[in-house]
């Protein structure tokens, strides 16, 4: 339909990479270019990876995709090599790649629109739980649609599977943007950089940062807000205050003893041998009470990204699937990370409701029946789940002074002395509510309700208090001082918060995402001093490596290293507790990824990039990034060698840098400019790509009547192309091109407009027509 229409190119927007490449997949036996355009893919293509060596030109990622560019379908994700997306990103430009499958990255920091947007799903799942996009990530990747100049309109088209609330769709469509938010970190980094300049700290940093500005800007608006909440609450009167006050605090403690017993009868042990298929429950979440309902299984619930299952409550440990009543507009997704899956609710009052299997927590179990009703084998059918609905009914009516529920000693076998001491209390509770003069006036309600709001109304003032103190102090101070702490018991700093030689080898490493002082720790322990320079680029690969991935077990000469990691790791971690910081030892001891170790010992070895990817199962693109990411720290910690005195250590570094920066990891961006020009014939276009690489396709033109530039848009594009004698194979400089006329016209005065329009030649014309002749390299280094 988007073809036929004539709103290509358009961007497929899918929320996985194996997605995106099994979309493109289904569409290989289309094809969307013609045989010029064709042609025009495979030469761009071929002349992007000529400086590849001829080894990693028959990388499976590099012969797989050109078949399918060259029909017109790409692919952009963060595990695709570098050239290639650098390569598929400038075929897109050229509207030589009419539908691209993309993930949300390719939304940000690339100015790249289409004409149509096509979202795959509307939910995506972020690292916890599978949730509905937020309005500012649909605005991010829908604002694709439209090019200016080109598109009267942009067309976005949103593919929904399951059923979607209106009042959802209106929020991802024109819901409140997210807000301008300091994602302000203290580091160590940060930390001991300035604790080493004279006359500024980190206390004055926290001060003077946007993070403190932010807090402390809406100050005033808060103290607004408390005058008028203190004025409400003065002006609220209640008739016979003490006696209500009283009822109400007997309520709440009852209401608090009565969780308390819930939570132990929905405990696993005690409730699990009673969830039969069948058994009749009282579901209620916050304020939606769903009535009785009956069980159909229960699961364990599976533990969300980086958590075990230990993490979660032993009421909110098991998923439970029962047959409810709920609202007809309501449509049964998967669990989440609440109790209730989203958008599920009650029907309201005179609708019919329909019945739906919805999955529950144990802690929404408001009661246990002592009944057990029926159930078909196969409740997919709306008439078997209505078969249930009936039964319900039926034993509602057969216990009209409400559906008998288990007792928790008698039938469910709860013999701990405090539970009994707990009923004990809520049987206390009960007999003094009702022994209150106002339990059975017809006022109570109304004076329950008022008393209630005025509570409600006292504890916002308590919050804006603490709220206004907060934003008046400095943030992140507490979190300043413990890691002070730290710093001052491994030796970075001394009592009067100096420096020591520990420090400045710290402030040297950047890269580790915050692992500096474990490094440090390792460089000072003489842990590096042993290994050889392709061990210490496997060993710094777990400071690197973020991914999830299988691989086999570790081999010992690696292990045996990982291990002295881990354990300095633990060492931090627990002075870092015994500073009261929020760290936890087993988390930041796992996030140590040994994954990788055999893979990037083995191309430090100078094993060919086909053989290692071989042996993982993480993208070739992200292995890119994990080794430049990699070049980095190596650069880094030859520096902190050099800062501790060592140049053994430092040339190992060195030494270990120069052993993975090789091949195709060395492969010079495509949008990094040495030189540029337009080449007739291979050999020549060879030579050229040896020496430069091409940035965005400005083709370069000496065609009659058209001037020397052609710049990038779709219609000069186009007519630069027809222009142009077949032979030609057009190269791409970069966007500071009026940097090279400045130097070619010998002066440094900006040049004019008439350089890159169609009209009268401008007086350099022969400069530029003799700079860029056939065969020509522009000695000029942007």
């Amino acid at each position: 339909m988007i073809m036929l229409k004539h709103y290509n190119p358009v961007i497929v927007f899918s929320f996985s990479k194996r997605e995106c490449e099994a979309y493109a997949l289904q569409m290989s036996t289309m094809a969307f270019n013609d045989e010029s355009e064709k042609a025009m893919v495979t030469k761009v293509f071929e002349s992007a990876i000529e400086s590849l060596s001829e080894e990693d030109k028959t990388l499976p990622q590099i012969t797989h995709i050109l078949p399918l560019l060259r029909r017109g379908i790409g692919v952009h994700h963060s595990g695709l090599l570098p050239i290639l997306k650098e390569t598929i990103e400038i075929l897109f430009q050229e509207n030589l790649i009419k539908v691209l499958f993309a993930t949300e990255t390719f939304s940000i920091g690339l100015n790249m629109p289409a004409k149509t947007v096509v979202f795959t799903s509307v939910q995506k799942y972020d690292g916890v739980a599978s949730r509905y996009l937020t309005p500012s990530e649909f605005v991010q990747m829908s604002g694709r649609a439209g090019r200016r100049g080109l598109d009267d309109r942009g067309i976005v088209i949103m593919m929904i599977n399951d059923k979607m609330d209106p009042a959802t769709a209106k929020e991802i469509v024109r819901g409140e943007q997210d807000k301008l938010n300091s994602a302000f970190y203290l580091g160590y980094n940060m930390i001991l950089n300035l604790m080493r300049v004279e006359g500024i700290s980190p206390e004055f940093m926290l001060e003077h940062c946007f993070y403190q500005f932010q807090n402390t800007s809406g100050v005033s608006g808060l103290e607004k807000e408390l005058q008028d909440l203190q004025m409400e609450r003065d002006n609220l009167e209640i008739a016979d205050e003490a006696t209500i006050k009283e009822y109400y605090d007997l309520r709440q403690q009852l209401t608090s003893y009565t969780k308390d017993m819930r939570d132990v009868i929905n405990h696993p042990n005690y409730c699990l041998g009673f969830m039969q298929p069948g058994r009749v429950v009282h579901i209620k979440y916050l304020d939606h009470d769903f009535g009785w309902g009956a069980v159909v299984k229960f699961t364990p619930r599976r533990p969300a990204k980086g958590q075990d299952a230990e993490s979660y409550p032993p009421q909110q440990s098991y998923i439970l699937d029962v047959l409810l009543l709920i609202s007809e507009n309501c449509s049964v997704g998967t669990q989440t990370s609440t109790d209730l899956p989203l958008g599920i609710r009650p029907p309201a009052e005179g609708e019919k409701g329909k019945m739906e299997v919805v999955p529950v927590l144990l802690s929404c179990i408001e009661a246990i029946g002592h009944v057990r009703i029926f159930l078909p084998k196969d409740l997919h059918p709306s008439s078997e789940r209505n078969t249930v609905r009936k039964s319900l009914d039926e034993v509602k009516r057969r216990f009209p002074d409400g559906i008998a529920i288990l007792d928790p000693i008698d039938n469910m076998g709860i013999t701990d002395e405090s539970f009994k001491k707990l009923l004990r209390k809520i049987e206390v509770l009960e007999s003094r509510l009702l022994s209150n003069p106002l339990h059975n006036s017809p006022r109570l309600p109304e004076l329950y309700n008022q008393y209630a709001e005025k509570m409600a109304i006292g504890q916002k003032i308590k919050d804006k208090k603490k709220a206004i103190s907060a934003a008046l102090s400095i943030m992140q101070l507490d979190e300043l001082k413990s890691r002070k702490r730290v710093l001052r018991r491994l030796g970075f700093i001394n009592d009067q918060e100096v420096v020591q030689l520990k420090a400045r080898v710290a402030c040297e490493i950047s890269t580790g995402d915050g692992h500096e002082l474990l490094l440090s720790e390792l460089l000072f322990n003489r842990f590096f001093n042993e290994l050889s320079p392709e061990m210490c680029a496997a060993t710094l690969s777990c400071f690197i490596f973020e991914e999830k991935s299988q691989a086999p077990e570790l081999k010992e000469e690696l292990s045996k290293y990982f291990r002295e990691i881990q354990n300095q790791a633990r060492v931090i971690a627990k002075v870092s507790q015994e500073s009261k910081l929020n760290v936890n030892e087993k988390e930041y001891v796992d996030s140590f990824k040994w994954q990788l170790m055999e893979v990037v010992l083995a191309w430090a070895q100078g094993k060919p990039f086909a053989e290692i990817c071989k042996m993982t199962d993480v993208y070739e693109g992200s292995l890119i990034r994990l080794f430049r990411r990699l070049e980095e720290l190596l650069r880094q910690m030859a520096q902190a060698g050099k800062v501790m005195g060592s140049e053994e250590l430092s040339a190992k570094f060195e030494e270990s840098l120069t052993k993975i920066r090789r091949d195709i990891v060395a492969a010079q961006s495509l949008y990094f400019l040495e030189g540029c020009a337009m080449f007739r014939g291979r050999n020549m276009c060879a030579r050229a790509l040896s020496e430069a690489s091409p940035y965005y396709y400005l083709v370069l033109a000496r065609a009659v009547g058209i001037g020397p530039f052609i710049p990038r848009s779709q219609r000069r594009t186009e007519r630069g192309r027809k222009e142009l004698p077949e032979p030609w194979l057009w190269i791409v400089i970069r966007s500071q091109l009026l940097l090279v006329l400045e130097k070619i016209n010998h002066t440094s005065d900006p040049p004019q407009r008439n350089y890159w329009g169609f009209g009268q030649p401008a007086p350099a014309d022969k400069k530029l027509e003799e700079a860029f002749a056939p065969g020509t390299i522009l000695e000029t280094n942007l």
